[in-house]
């Protein structure tokens, strides 16, 4: 059949949890011995697997009505060049969505919930049967979308990344990152668990754990209601960002003065890495995709010059 018009729409699609046993494990069978050893229930991988793959086949009928449809595997995204004028498509968990903002500029994005009995779906608002009535609307410029704020790491050999939710600035293993911080005129060295830069969408993931943890010590020794802690989250397209220093070590050679605070275009944040190796910063949660923070790094936060699109 053809498609209803020449516009281009990108589907971007995402492995399965049986996807990845099948790949670790080379074939069902064993991937089903492995899972139930361990006294796990198989049938929900099935199950999950089956819905998706489901999805997918109805949502590229669909889609192919009305463009030029191709079909993009996640792991391909930082490799991808989108066309100015793509709309996208994420079929996938929440965080499929927050992955591919990051590559996007000035393209839409519609976020589609293919296991609406399994996943919340924040960023997800549409079913795939919707998308016979959203796509010829976003198309006709009438559907409203939502501005995303980002964050942005520049580091001073030119490699860039931008974080959607949040950035991770900090040690690769479980040990201590060494750096140099500084806010505006304020300025110390750090020994800490590293550094989160949460933007207003990732306000309710990462930013709220930090801040519960922080109200549970705080109401334990200064009898505050954590409570008055626990309701900070931030418009998505908030013009500033915060952030959060982990497990500070003050000592001889390190502070724990500069720890928590907001990010505005006019105020950065300067990091300089100490750490002779295994130094990071990668964002959203994508460990696998990270750039390298190690001695001599010279690292600067702020807002992106950029900002992600929602069709809602």
């Amino acid at each position: 059949m053809d498609p209803l018009s020449e516009n281009k729409i990108i589907l971007v699609v995402q492995r399965t949890r049986l996807d990845d046993l099948i790949a670790r494990f080379n074939t069902v069978n064993n991937a089903r011995f492995y899972v139930e050893h361990q006294g796990a229930d198989f049938s929900d991988y099935q199950m999950e697997d089956a819905t998706y793959k489901r999805a997918v086949g109805q949502i590229k009928g669909i889609l192919a009505r009305h463009g030029r449809l191709q079909t993009l595997d996640r792991a391909f995204l930082p490799n991808f060049i989108f066309g100015p004028s793509d709309l996208v498509v994420a079929l996938g968990r929440d965080g499929l969505v927050a992955n591919i903002l990051k590559y996007l500029d000035k393209q839409l994005l519609i976020g589609v919930n293919p296991d609406t009995d399994r996943w919340e779906g924040v960023l997800l608002p549409f079913a795939v049967s919707d998308l016979d009535l959203i796509v010829p609307e976003v198309f006709a410029s009438g559907r409203p979308v939502r501005d995303i704020t980002m964050a942005r790491a520049e580091l001073n050999n030119g490699e860039i990344m931008f974080g959607v939710n949040d950035l991770f600035i900090g040690p690769q293993t479980h040990t201590s990152a060494r750096y140099s911080i500084s806010v505006g005129d304020r300025k110390e060295n750090h020994s800490s668990s590293g550094i989160i830069v949460s933007t207003g969408l990732g306000s309710t993931g990462w930013f709220r754990s930090i801040l519960a943890g922080a109200a549970g010590i705080t109401s334990s020794l200064e009898n505050i209601s954590p409570d008055a802690f626990s309701e900070r989250a931030f418009e998505w397209d908030s013009n500033y960002l915060y952030f959060s220093v982990r497990e500070p070590w003050p000592s001889k050679t390190s502070g724990a003065a500069i720890v928590f605070g907001k990010l505005t275009s006019g105020s950065p944040l300067i990091l300089v890495s100490h750490m002779p190796e295994n130094g990071v910063i990668f964002s959203d949660g994508i460990e696998s995709d990270f750039l390298q923070f190690n001695s001599g790094t010279r690292a600067v936060i702020s807002l992106a010059d950029k900002k992600g699109h929602l069709v809602v």
